[in-house]
């Protein structure tokens, strides 16, 4: 764990993946607190040997927002090609953030990790391409990301969110999914696609 200013940057259980977590300055009126800083976020990436694809906060390149409510789950999601970097954090709410790495190449190949982002801790989770990632509403949330590359429908790949390999273990009934998210294909169909 790494103090930068008032960001704390750490490490996690999944190679490449960073979790920021900022420091808030709060007084009578409520909190200040940044949501994103470019030489925090280049100066840790930086200090670790990325196994993949480098990513630079001038590579981000569109900021988007999802808004579910409780049991919601949006997931398990990846992109083909060179992948997609993505910072996410939570801005009303909570969530149970999951991460699986689909790099070959890595030392953590088919592991996941789960996290808690939410409006509280202003945590926010650095995912390198080569993640699958998906989250479940722990309340009504919204969740915003910044992602390193345009949208390209054509590179979408998902594995189904109760896939019995990945053995996610959500945390509330699943109140609703998507239609592409309900006809995900498996784990060992994406292994093949990769």
């Amino acid at each position: 764990m790494r103090h930068d200013g008032d960001v704390r940057v750490e490490n996690t259980e999944l190679e490449d993946v960073l979790l920021f977590t900022p420091e808030p300055f709060r007084d009578g009126r409520g909190l200040f607190t940044r949501t994103f800083d470019a030489q925090i976020f280049d100066d840790a990436v930086a200090r670790r040997a990325c196994s993949g694809r480098p990513v630079r906060a001038a590579d981000f390149v569109q900021d988007s927002q999802s808004r579910s409510v409780r049991g919601v789950i949006r997931g398990m999601h990846c992109r083909s090609g060179d992948g997609e970097a993505k910072l996410v954090r939570c801005a009303r709410g909570a969530i149970y953030d999951v991460l699986v790495d689909v790099r070959r190449t890595s030392t953590t190949f088919g592991r996941k990790q789960a996290f808690r982002l939410d409006d509280v801790s202003f945590s926010h989770l650095f995912v390198p391409p080569g993640f699958l990632h998906g989250f479940q509403a722990i309340t009504d949330c919204d969740v915003c990301y910044r992602i390193d590359r345009g949208h390209d429908p054509t590179e979408d790949l998902a594995v189904a969110y109760d896939d019995p390999s990945l053995r996610i273990e959500w945390p509330l009934p699943v109140s609703a999914v998507s239609p592409r998210d309900a006809s995900a294909g498996s784990w060992e169909a994406l292994l093949r696609c990769l």
